[in-house]
């Protein structure tokens, strides 16, 4: 089998092409075949209002273009730009390594994984965020 398969949670809700679909009782599969079909995961989703750290609001960008609210490739240099910001801050080892994947992941404009990758910083920003100076 050849496309996408989403495997959902009971009353899991994704997002497809601008149409919010909730599983039933049970978990199920769904295979999109449609190859540039728009998904987001409702569970994976950030709240505008939330997007209010420099990593989060990377996430929000990407967000948008798997939804479908942002053209793919008006949005694609100025989310390189700041994933290039975020490896200005995260410069540890394993950070790099992540910021490695989203790039390329947005390079081969894979925006799930670019997402998925960048969900990986959350915790280290949310730490460094912690032992900011007041």
């Amino acid at each position: 089998m050849s496309g996408l398969v989403l495997k959902l949670g009971p009353k899991e809700r994704v997002l497809i092409n601008g149409a919010v679909i909730e599983n039933g009782d049970r978990r199920s599969r769904l295979a999109i075949m449609t190859p540039d079909a728009k998904i987001l995961r409702l569970r994976d989703a950030i709240h505008p209002e939330d997007a209010n750290t420099p990593v989060r609001r990377v996430l929000f960008a990407v967000q948008l273009v798997l939804s479908g609210d942002k053209d793919s490739d008006s949005s694609h240099m100025p989310l390189l730009r700041q994933v290039e910001e975020l490896s200005q801050v995260f410069t540890d080892p394993d950070s790099r390594v992540i910021l490695a994947d989203a790039t390329k992941a947005l390079v081969e404009e894979q925006h799930y994984r670019t997402l998925k990758s960048l969900r990986a910083l959350l915790p280290r920003e949310e730490r460094l965020m912690a032992v900011r100076p007041s």
